[in-house]
């Protein structure tokens, strides 16, 4: 079973006199990238929170947001009332410097509206940590651990279908190299004769010295080695696909020696029917080797 690095989890509930979110995204990366955003009286608990969700995502880069809406009840603001009075009492000489009356209706409410715009008017209390908070808080990181879990997994399943059908298609692609390679040493053989041939009589020719050399040239052009390292590299896929997740670095490993074989197939096979079924197996390893980037 494989993982995809890509995944979304989200948990929201009502703790005390408050509604927490929590969401976790995830993208995919070389190492664990861990970005966590958390109210400002949860800071003292970040490393256990970065430990809990490193744990589960292990790998790519990753960003946990947590939030809540304050209901009601949960009045967190205070308004300094004495320091309110001394603002307007001092806009009282100001305004009646300016021909406002103290009696003028209108001029107390600009007053008043004036006074609570000055600095340190209104005070937010500040919030500590609750433990109960904090275990409530806790139960909404595991629940959106699971909703990423279990997104990966059913991504998971998604790009392990796709592989299965790729690499199976490569491996049937080595399979009709095999008849291609018997017609492609009679033809290298009958073509070397007719030049020889043709530039030699046909007494002079040393039959003996012309199947050492034929021999010698079908022997570079030889790719027995590389489709039997291809058929156990694509057989060594297919088992990595059936093991514990975690093997998205070995897929990775294992596509790139797909690759060179292929690669050196390319390169001996000096036939069009070969070259066509060569460039065949990169365009299948090519898509295989994008999705193997978004395996956890």
């Amino acid at each position: 079973m494989i993982l995809s690095m890509t995944g979304y989890g989200k948990a929201e509930a009502h703790i005390g006199a408050r509604k927490y979110t929590v969401e976790i995204r995830s993208l995919n990366g070389k190492g664990l990238d861990l970005s966590v955003r958390m109210p400002s009286h949860f800071r003292e608990k970040e490393m256990e929170f970065r430990k809990e969700v490193g744990k589960v995502v292990g790998r790519g880069k990753t960003d946990c947001f947590v939030h809540f809406e304050s209901d009601a009840a949960d009045v967190r603001h205070e308004v300094n009332a004495a320091l309110v009075q001394q603002y307007v009492d001092q806009l009282d000489v100001v305004f009646e410097a300016n021909g406002v009356p103290p009696s003028n209706v209108d001029g107390q409410n600009q007053k008043l509206q004036s006074a609570l715009r000055f600095p340190d008017v209104v005070s937010a209390t500040r919030d500590t940590l609750d433990e109960n908070e904090w275990k409530g808080l806790q139960g909404l990181v595991h629940e959106a651990c699971a909703g990423l879990v279990a997104y990966r997994t059913q991504e998971g399943a998604t790009l392990e279908l796709d592989f299965r059908q790729r690499v199976g298609r490569i491996d049937q692609l080595r399979a009709e190299l095999e008849p291609l390679l018997e017609a492609r040493t009679a033809r290298v053989r009958s073509k070397l004769r007719a030049h020889i041939e043709a530039d030699l009589p046909r007494d002079r020719v040393d039959e003996n010295r012309f199947e050492q050399e034929l021999i010698f040239y079908l022997e570079k052009l030889d790719v027995t080695e590389e489709l039997v390292r291809l058929k156990a590299n694509c057989d060594y896929f297919m088992e990595m696909l059936d093991s514990e997740s975690g093997q998205g670095k070995k897929l990775g490993f294992i596509s790139q020696e797909i690759g060179r074989e292929i690669n050196t197939l390319g390169s001996k096979s000096q036939d069009a029917g070969m070259q066509r079924i060569v460039v065949q197996m990169k365009d299948e390893l090519e898509k295989v080797k994008e999705q193997v980037l978004n395996i956890l």
